[in-house]
């Protein structure tokens, strides 16, 4: 294989069902003729969807084209690792996606391993742990993108329960009210997700009294929606326990290991580090470990200034700088910019066309459509009439 400047990028849809069927359609004019839902676009090298790029005249499988390439593709400092870093997605929520939490390294490298010591196949529905690696995410919202993310402070929490009123979680609360620690929390959060029978159902009916009476609050409004998707799942407590989050088009949030959140709605561009490890607190029919969960979770108050990333501006470009180092991320608006390629890099046009060139090498992008860029190209010219995303492995 011969190594090009660029490398236009046919990028696999995930049709999960919680995934828009017009989102994408409505962004970047991709088709949609049987109106399935839409869930993720993905661009990159992960083994369950991998883009393909043309390599003498044939599709080729990115994570070939790195393989046969590893320092000249990723770069000197993730040539050892010998695979992309990270996974870039577009993505469309039109229902909840279940509550959950990622595991730091460490803790997914020693989960992994008891997973594997236990003889859990690779699919097994009820293994916690599908690799050893942690999976930091940042997303930045294309529309209205609601969400919830991390836990609001104890104080907070306890309002929103006292409000609720259900007798059946009147002690749980007052055990609480006792004790605002992360201990006392963890406690708490324990005996809602493992609730059952008649005090389950009693807490329910009380929270759905609750949310219509106060369905104009946006926490409210959101347990209401999913009444609708989820009736009977424990995550309908979640919004009442952390942060219920609309970012605007161009805000973005960056979510680490330990923070419980969910998307509930909306459309949005996604990186993270290339793994698989989701840890789940409910609105999900898939597995849930509770004690494992917690034993990932961080029990303390996100401070709800926190909870935005806050770019840091080179001139009208946005750079979004995470404590990882396994992915970088901006956004540029239209115009030329003088590009230095120092790691695997994929650009996105977002709202208009992009072109690459290079001495001898040009490429084109419409909106929708992304591009791979060889850490080996060095220096290149961009392009854009609208605005376009850059993401890189640091």
């Amino acid at each position: 294989m011969s190594l090009n400047a660029f490398y236009r990028m046919t990028n696999p849809v995930q049709h999960y069902e919680w995934g828009s069927r017009t989102a994408l359609t409505t962004l970047f004019g991709l088709p949609n003729p049987e109106g399935a839902p839409q869930a993720e676009l993905w661009m990159g090298a992960h083994p369950n969807g991998c883009s393909l790029v043309e390599v003498d005249g044939a599709p080729t499988r990115l994570a070939d084209l790195i393989a046969a390439h590893p320092e000249a593709t990723l770069g000197a400092s993730a040539a050892p690792v010998g695979a992309l870093p990270f996974l870039f997605k577009v993505l469309c929520a039109e229902k909840a996606l279940s509550v959950q939490v990622h595991p730091s390294k460490g803790q997914a490298q020693a989960g992994f391993a008891r997973d594997n010591a236990a003889g859990l196949a690779a699919n097994a529905p009820n293994r916690n742990y599908r690799d050893d690696n942690h999976k930091p995410e940042l997303v930045f919202a294309l529309t209205p993108y609601q969400a919830m993310n991390g836990f609001r402070d104890f104080a907070a929490i306890l309002a929103l329960f006292q409000l609720v009123a259900a007798p059946s979680l009147a002690s749980l609360v007052s055990a609480f009210a006792a004790e605002q620690t992360p201990s006392g929390l963890a406690c708490f959060f324990r005996a809602l997700l493992t609730l059952q029978g008649h005090a389950k159902e009693e807490a329910f009916a009380a929270l759905h009294a609750a949310a219509m009476a106060h369905r104009e609050e946006e926490t409210f409004a959101a347990v209401l929606d999913l009444f609708e998707q989820y009736p009977g799942d424990v995550g309908l407590f979640a919004p009442l326990l952390l942060h219920v989050v609309t970012l605007a088009p161009g805000q973005a949030m960056y979510l680490g290991a330990g923070t419980p959140h969910a998307y509930i709605r909306g459309a949005g561009l996604e990186i993270m580090a290339n793994s698989d490890n989701v840890l789940r607190a409910g609105l999900t029919g898939k597995h849930m470990d509770v004690e494992e969960l917690l034993s990932c979770t961080r029990c303390e108050p996100t401070p709800a200034e926190k909870i935005m990333l806050a770019p840091r501006l080179e001139g009208a470009v946005q750079h979004f700088d995470v404590p990882v180092p396994d992915f970088t991320f901006s956004v540029y608006p239209a115009g030329q910019h003088e590009l230095h390629s120092a790691s695997a890099e994929v650009l996105l046009a977002i709202d208009g066309e992009l072109s690459l060139v290079q001495e001898g090498a040009s490429l084109s992008l419409q909106p929708g459509q992304s591009a791979f860029v060889p850490a080996v190209t060095g220096c290149y010219r961009v392009q854009a009439k609208g605005r376009f995303a850059r993401a890189g492995n640091g």
